[in-house]
């Protein structure tokens, strides 16, 4: 066969033969690389759709708050979500500070929604309360899904034991949720002032994370205590924790204090004067230019002996009493020696943990449940 190639070559010239075996050697290489090339998409186009399976496949995390979606508490526990990589992190959260705005909601009303851009996460703030914010997040009209399998609201600047959770805005979003059917978390750092800083709150997050982790891992597994929120009160100084306790439900609350505020100190005040002032100089500038249009209105009907003039409607003085008041909490010494109760254990050093459920009946049960729980997650490898 090497004889028969030999005897056709010699047909053709030898320099169009050498040109046309680099133009075939040339168009081989083409086709290996194109093939590679090719290979290399689909290797790159297979990582890619690995890639968005993963995050598809990881459970859904919803993060709100009562602080407002600019506080520190939130802000470091989203973003220690997402550097964990255990959920995809979703987060709807009050505008502005609505930490004491209980469980209201915001019917009838129109509610503004705008993106925010936190890093690793899908973020919307609401014109509205907590609550406002988890129901908005699992009617499925915001987001894509109705239903994360965890809500986790917090971290609030402030402990919500006793009957503060019933003011607690942050408790609320958590409390929407269980009503909605989810499961979930409330988180609060026992801030106070002059000795709690910014920083306590990367603090309470390494605290608490280990529950997180422990709580989305056994909600997939159908092993998360059922039909219960939990409240976690983390201490004022978060590293030196004497460890987890369950504890039940104080009637401890702070002594509202109402006082009298002067009305040329009150912050309306001298919003009022300035816009009197405003005001002033709007009239003022009115009342030449009414003037100047009079006078055109006048020359150009003489020959009709009109005048028209605009006579302003006297405005009615409000004779009502206006008073003004702040509200200040004040703190309040406790008598009770139950070592069991939230505020006790909390003062004493421990992340006081308190299962939150609807029916009286059921809180022995659910203490129960969630005492088991939080002994099988974080304390089965010792």
């Amino acid at each position: 066969m090497t004889t028969s190639a030999v005897k056709k070559n010699n047909f053709l010239p030898p320099n169009l033969v050498s040109n046309l075996q680099d133009v075939l050697s040339s168009r081989k290489g083409n086709i290996e690389t194109e093939s590679k090339g090719e290979t290399s998409e689909e290797t790159s186009s297979d990582a890619l759709v690995d890639n968005t399976d993963k995050e598809s496949s990881k459970p859904i995390v919803l993060v709100t708050n009562g602080d407002g979606i600019d506080s520190t508490g939130l802000t470091v526990l989203v973003e220690a979500l997402v550097r964990d990589g255990l959920c995809n992190v979703h987060v709807c959260a009050p505008q502005l500070d609505r930490s004491v705005s209980g469980h209201s909601m915001t019917p009838s009303e129109t509610l503004t929604v705008s993106s925010v851009d936190i890093s690793g996460t899908t973020a919307y703030e609401v014109s509205g309360t907590p609550a406002d914010c988890v129901s908005l997040a699992l009617s499925g009209a915001l987001f894509a899904w109705s239903k994360p399998a965890l809500v986790i609201s917090g971290i609030n600047r402030g402990s919500s034991c006793g009957h503060h959770m019933f003011y607690s805005g942050n408790v609320a979003g958590a409390r929407e949720a269980l009503i909605c059917g989810v499961p979930s978390l409330s988180i609060s750092l026992n801030w106070k002032k002059d000795v709690s800083r910014e920083s306590d709150f990367k603090d309470a997050v390494d605290v608490c994370l280990p529950l997180i982790q422990a709580a989305i891992r056994d909600i997939e597994k159908g092993i998360f205590p059922q039909s219960c929120s939990l409240s976690i009160e983390i201490p004022t100084s978060p590293q030196t924790n004497k460890g987890f306790k369950i504890t039940k439900k104080s009637l401890w609350r702070s002594v509202p204090r109402w006082q009298a505020v002067s009305a040329n100190r009150h912050p309306s005040g001298g919003h009022f004067m300035s816009n009197q002032q405003s005001l002033g100089i709007q009239l003022a500038q009115l009342s030449r230019d009414a003037s100047a249009a009079g006078a055109a209105r006048r020359i150009n009907t003489q020959k009709k002996n009109v005048e028209v003039e605009s006579v302003g409607v006297a405005r009615k003085t409000d004779e009502r009493v206006k008073k003004y008041f702040r509200l200040e909490f004040l703190d309040k010494e406790q008598e009770d020696v139950d070592e069991d109760l939230d505020f006790r254990a909390l003062e004493n050093g421990f992340v006081a943990i308190i299962p939150l459920s609807f029916s009286l009946n059921e809180e022995l049960e659910t203490q129960t449940s969630v005492s088991k729980w939080i002994t099988a997650a974080l304390f089965k490898d010792d």
